[in-house]
């Protein structure tokens, strides 16, 4: 068995903490933002407003805060985007983390203890905006766990080193000027490794790629217990 599949196999099974503590675990939402889903084909997701629109609809039919998913979903979504438009055999499509679509400025909550491995804002449109990396370690092993599209002042004052408890106000989401394009949404995504990258780590793969981006990127979901 591999490092991380003795991590989950060992953690408790209750969800952690990870958003606002007045989002109770009803008020989350599935929501399917794949090539496969019928109802946004042929819409400009790309578009923050667009987006928007859609996720209020899935979540007024659920009565929820916050829609969710997207792991190894292959989307459309990015196609606008000069930095995704490549040949198609290079053209990144399969998301490597989930996204958690909600309010911004809604708190984003430590999930595990960590100390900042690294933040950068990543403005290029269609990027992550501000984004905050953590460092956990377990045992002699050491993970990551990447917190993207948040409020500049999420990145202020932070010291690479700095550490947060579980539970610990992290950051708050950012406002679609600010996360470069998107309706207001986390991207969360664990790496296992960072290959020497800082502030910043691929969240979307060619498909050529995937192989080794799925085994480096689990699926969050298995850490969070959604």
């Amino acid at each position: 068995m591999d490092f991380w599949k003795q991590f989950i196999s060992g953690r408790p099974k209750d969800r952690l903490p990870f958003l606002d503590k007045d989002i109770f675990p009803s008020e989350y939402v599935p929501v399917d933002l794949s090539v496969n889903n019928v109802e946004i084909q042929g819409k400009a997701m790309g578009n923050a407003s667009i987006c928007q629109s859609y996720l209020d609809t899935v979540l007024a039919a659920e009565k929820g805060k916050v829609a969710f998913g997207g792991y190894l979903e292959e989307r459309n979504l990015y196609a606008s985007h000069a930095n995704f438009n490549l040949p198609e055999a290079q053209r990144r499509t399969v998301h490597l983390g989930v996204d958690f679509w909600c309010t911004a400025g809604t708190k984003v909550l430590a999930p595990l203890a960590g100390r900042v491995h690294s933040y950068q804002n990543n403005d290029a449109l269609g990027d992550y905006g501000p984004t905050i990396i953590l460092e956990h370690q377990w045992g002699q092993h050491t993970f990551h766990t990447l917190y993207g599209h948040l409020s500049l002042d999420s990145i202020s004052g932070l010291e690479v080193g700095g550490y947060f408890d579980a539970g610990d106000v992290l950051a708050r989401l950012g406002t679609p000027e600010i996360n470069v394009g998107y309706a207001p949404h986390l991207h969360f995504q664990v790496i296992l490794d960072m290959q020497g990258l800082l502030g910043d780590y691929p969240g979307v793969a060619a498909k050529k790629d995937l192989h080794f981006y799925a085994k480096n990127c689990p699926d969050p979901r298995t850490l969070l217990n959604f």
